[in-house]
């Protein structure tokens, strides 16, 4: 992938996504695998799971993005993810607000630093 950037991948609702491929976030792979995955009401969460572990897998993608109510529902395959890249980061949709208690990658960088470390 010499002289190419990484890809955005997103992991969410059919507003999110339809946002993100707006904006030109949308590929597919030299597989013809795209990078993004609408969820629907219908969408089981082993599909949801299979997704986030194969963009994990892809060495073409640089950051992961999921609608953080769809993230509560593969919990544990995201904290189990501690590698830099892809970064994951957990973001709100139009129905459903971002909890900063919920998101794990945050509490995780909370961790890593103190107030000393801010003045």
């Amino acid at each position: 992938m010499a002289g190419r950037g990484k890809l955005i991948a997103v992991i969410g609702d059919e507003d999110t996504c339809t946002g993100f491929l707006l904006g030109g976030v949308g590929e597919l792979n030299k597989n013809r695998k795209p990078n993004f995955l609408v969820v629907e009401k219908d969408t089981s969460i082993t599909e949801i799971e299979e997704t986030f572990k194969s963009f994990l897998a892809r060495d073409d993608i640089g950051i992961i993005l999921i609608n953080q109510f769809i993230a509560e529902m593969i919990r544990h395959a995201i904290d189990g993810h501690m590698l830099s890249i892809p970064a994951v980061l957990e973001i709100p949709s139009k129905e459903h607000p971002y909890d900063a208690s919920k998101d794990s990658i945050l509490r995780r960088a909370k961790g890593m630093f103190s107030a000393e470390d801010f003045r």
